[in-house]
């Protein structure tokens, strides 16, 4: 089973200079987490998808990276945010 403590993440390895501040929302703010699990979540999505171990028409596919680049967004944004308030 997947989970969001898995080391080195997608969005930690993106933003590695504020992964400090990554790790402080993850248990503060309950919309950064969920932000921040369905991000990963469709990562490894994504990550089965190209590798063959899960299903997913080239549509699908794209509508997917889609959703994960605009949560990347909002992560960014409320890092930015919650790092500007330090």
């Amino acid at each position: 089973e997947w989970s969001s403590d898995v080391c080195s993440s997608d969005l930690e390895k993106m933003f590695s200079e504020h992964s400090e501040l990554i790790a402080q929302l993850k248990s503060t703010d309950g919309h950064f987490a969920s932000v921040y699990d369905r991000h990963e979540a469709l990562d490894l999505k994504l990550t089965r998808m190209a590798e063959g171990k899960e299903a997913g028409s080239s549509l699908e596919i794209e509508q997917l990276k889609k959703s994960k680049l605009a949560l990347k967004d909002e992560a960014y944004a409320m890092l930015q945010k919650a790092g500007a308030r330090r």
